[in-house]
């Protein structure tokens, strides 16, 4: 197994932001629209549908995990997974570390141990050259944060996706906040095939950008990697096989049945709704906020994910 040494939580977007509505004793309003006011007025067009064929299902025994690859920033390793998934490689495998405040991991236990045979797979690739970092082109769209960032000249978004760029030397790259979901490897830059793979289960992990293949992130279903069991072993693997977290299943929504699908849709990064979003989580005026943050972090941008609406 490939181990790593080196966002914010996807929020229901049913919860409300601090203060959004007027309090019985004060009576104020609240300057700025809450995040639920500004959702409800969002226009059908702000929000986009997730890709089938990009899209993955995991089920844990807890819940499923529902994982979007990004296929434009890590073509290569996206096609890969998309590979193993459709042959089954993941099923039968299991969450084998949860490291706290730093990343839950996944893939074929007996990958790290000595005499076992690894689990075959298949047609997928064993090694693939890294794809840490991408060209800046005019097919990937960059909606900027102004806010600053001390890990890269420019940050912003990307379809849904937090990235960073340095126009300078004509690179971008996913960034590793929460959610994000990257590809184990070893020491060797192309060790990393997709068949380990990892979830941040805490702070953003940004020194890790540009150094690993980040694939996706996690769009629902987090909670179900966040909160396992911390692993007492070196770097929080599970040292005894009792403690893995079984994966009954991973597959693309595109192979599940219409009746089983999630059927989700995340806000366009963007569109107003989005910038409007933004701004009232850097500009916070209500009644707890006694000083404004008046800037907001990359990784702490709330992208709203939702279900797609029913037809009135």
């Amino acid at each position: 197994m490939h181990r790593i040494n080196a966002g914010w939580p996807i929020l229901a977007i049913t919860l409300i932001a601090a203060g959004c509505a007027t309090t019985p004793e004060t009576g104020k309003a609240p300057i700025t629209k809450s995040v639920t006011e500004i959702l409800a007025a969002s226009p059908p067009g702000d929000w986009r549908p997730l890709d089938p064929e990009n899209t993955l299902y995991m089920d844990l025994p807890g819940g499923r995990v529902v994982i979007e690859l990004a296929p434009k920033y890590a073509p290569e390793h996206a096609a890969n997974i998309r590979t193993l998934v459709k042959e089954h490689y993941f099923d039968g495998t299991a969450v084998i570390r949860s490291q706290d405040n730093f990343v839950a991991q996944w893939g074929d236990p007996s990958d790290d141990v000595e005499g076992a045979v690894p689990k075959p797979i298949g047609s997928a690739k064993a090694k693939l050259a890294p794809e840490f970092t991408l060209p800046i082109s005019a097919d990937m769209p960059f909606t900027r944060l102004p806010d600053g960032d001390i890990y890269a000249p420019e940050v912003g978004f990307s379809d849904g996706f937090p990235v960073a760029r340095d126009p300078k030397a004509g690179q971008t790259w996913l960034t590793h906040c929460y959610g994000a979901v990257g590809v184990g490897r070893g020491l060797e830059l192309d060790s990393g095939g997709g068949t380990s793979l990892y979830a941040v289960n805490g702070q953003p992990i940004r020194q890790l950008d540009r150094n690993i293949a980040v694939v996706g992130r996690v769009v629902q279903g987090m909670e179900w990697l966040s909160t396992l069991p911390r692993g007492t072993g070196p770097l929080g693997f599970y040292h005894d096989p009792k403690q893995y977290v079984p994966i009954s299943s991973a597959r693309l929504e595109a192979d599940v049945p219409e009746s089983e699908r999630e059927h989700l849709q995340v806000l366009r990064t963007d569109s107003a709704t989005f910038a409007a979003l933004t701004d009232q989580r850097r500009h916070r005026h209500d009644d707890f906020y006694v000083v404004p943050p008046g800037h907001i972090e990359l990784c702490s941008v709330l992208i709203p994910v939702r279900p797609v609406p029913e037809k009135k």
